[in-house]
């Protein structure tokens, strides 16, 4: 006896924005939509979402009142073909908490944390396009399986396009840009 998995038709055919914008929050839930294709992902851990609560709440806390920490939303990064990332933390324009869908031009921060199975697309693919989108600063949260997490963060340089690699932290992570943070990752 084989089993056959059946794909819902949605998930077979390339998505448009406006049909997107019609389907509910279940059915955007765990997926990002890659250049008009569903992508799903995998079931987040509770230490990833843990870590990235953690990070959202302390981003959040130091913000100030022009910006916003959080997690759990759609940041399209193009409307054809369809470009939808819901990066695990991301800090946006207070001003536009009410904006959907929010665009790159909204968005200072992204975060993601790696687990296993995301860890050439976190790495390469979403910092590459958060890049070409314009978000300013990317980290990356790579879950060591002992110890405290190892934070990698990047900036971009505006000449290429591209993130150039900043400071990495393990532990205790203190910044003073995109404004002052100190968030300690010690305890994970």
């Amino acid at each position: 006896m084989t089993v056959e998995m059946v794909v819902p038709a949605w998930m077979r055919e390339q998505v448009t924005a406006e049909q997107y914008a019609a389907w509910t929050e279940e059915q955007c839930a765990g997926i990002e939509i890659v250049d008009g294709t569903v992508q799903v992902s995998p079931r987040a851990s509770k230490r990833h979402n843990r870590l990235a609560r953690l990070l959202a709440n302390a981003l959040d806390g130091a913000a100030g009142s022009e910006w916003n920490a959080g997690t759990g939303f759609d940041v399209r990064l193009q409307d054809v073909p369809l470009n939808n990332r819901r990066p695990d933390v991301a800090v946006y324009w207070a001003d536009a908490i009410d904006v959907t869908p929010t665009r790159p031009e909204h968005v200072l921060l992204v975060v993601e944390v790696v687990s296993p199975g995301s860890e050439t697309t976190d790495r390469i693919v979403k910092a590459n396009q958060y890049a070409r989108s314009g978000i300013q600063f990317y980290w990356r949260v790579e879950q060591a399986v002992t110890g405290a997490p190892i934070v990698y963060t990047h900036v971009l340089d505006p000449a290429t396009g591209r993130y150039r690699d900043d400071e990495i932290f393990t532990g205790l992570v203190k910044l003073t840009v995109p404004f002052p943070v100190e968030v300690d990752l010690g305890e994970m």
